[in-house]
């Protein structure tokens, strides 16, 4: 007996930043639908004949009567269900005409980002709120010996290049001098509200009270479970499609891939290019930072291939 074909629905949706930039919409499912009663991100199913953002254009006026002005990717997830399989394909609206309401009797709310994770959602949305609560730029500080040097230009990514993620990795110092730069660098991000990641054994996080572990991707393939706790972010190095299911089956909430271009650190590895960048990053659980070879100029063709944004050793770090 032939397995049931599952029913495909495309979904578009919208993250809607408010003009701060702070907080963003959310509305409240009807209690007669799946998922009833739960929080999401406004939109709907797509006609067969529509696009993403033309659909999405569509179900926002209808939903909460406003009109996108202006629209990025921000990511494509696809999500099984026992009778369905669901392509949500989000888009982060920064410009719109209206005052959004629920034109259809819906409860609608603005909501500070850090707060999303109060609200309950439906699992396929969870990937979404990672993506809606990490910026599209992440640091990767590079080898310096100097701590005076490392922490001055620490401090001119985040006040010039406004830097709010960053990896602390230094593969040079041994863990009693970078436990006590972590100290120094967390002290540092705390200041100008940034995120930090160290990069080490997840015990790490016994000694520094950092957001979260960086996971590099033989430690990543040697792991059966996540490692820290939910409240901390998991981040990981991958390269091809096997690294990102086991990033996807240990939870982490994002992940760089790399090398999109060959890069001075590791010219013998061959790149991967635009192309398989983006066939991956469509089969990925999580949101995914373009690395190697990432300048600025890079960011709006990666976020228009599926990326969350960019990440860079190089460019971020002067």
């Amino acid at each position: 007996m032939n397995a049931m074909v599952k029913r495909r629905v495309h979904v578009a949706a919208a993250a809607i930043i408010s003009a701060t930039g702070k907080d963003v919409l959310i509305a409240r499912r009807p209690s007669n639908v799946d998922h009833g009663g739960l929080w999401e991100f406004p939109g709907g199913k797509l006609a067969p004949y529509e696009t993403g953002l033309g659909g999405l254009k569509r179900e926002l006026h209808e939903e909460l009567g406003v009109e996108i002005r202006r629209a990025q990717p921000l990511i494509r997830i696809h999500h099984e269900y026992p009778d369905k399989h669901i392509l949500l394909d989000v888009w982060q609206v920064h410009e719109f005409a209206g005052e959004p309401f629920g034109r259809e009797g819906q409860a609608v709310r603005w909501v500070p980002m850090g707060e999303l994770f109060k609200y309950p959602f439906p699992a396929a949305n969870l990937p979404i709120l990672r993506a809606v609560m990490l910026p599209t730029e992440y640091l990767i500080t590079a080898e310096e010996s100097d701590d005076a040097l490392f922490l001055q230009r620490l401090e001119r990514a985040m006040v010039e290049d406004g830097i709010r993620l960053v990896q602390l990795r230094a593969k040079t110092l041994d863990e009693p001098s970078y436990l006590a730069r972590a100290e120094q660098a967390l002290a540092l991000c705390r200041r100008y509200s940034a995120r930090l990641l160290l990069n080490g054994e997840p015990e790490l996080l016994k000694h520094v009270n950092a957001d979260g572990v960086h996971l590099t991707s033989d430690r990543l393939m040697s792991l059966e479970r996540r490692p820290i706790a939910e409240g901390k972010w998991l981040s990981a190095s991958t390269h091809d499609d096997r690294q990102l299911k086991q990033a996807g089956r240990l939870g982490c909430d994002f992940v760089s891939l790399s090398p999109l271009r060959t890069t001075p650190s590791h010219p013998e590895v061959f790149p991967m290019g635009w192309h398989d960048f983006q066939q991956l990053v469509e089969r990925a659980a999580m949101p995914v930072f373009a690395l190697g070879g990432m300048t600025r100029h890079d960011a709006n063709h990666a976020r228009a291939v599926g990326a969350q944004g960019i990440a860079s050793i190089r460019d971020f770090w002067k």
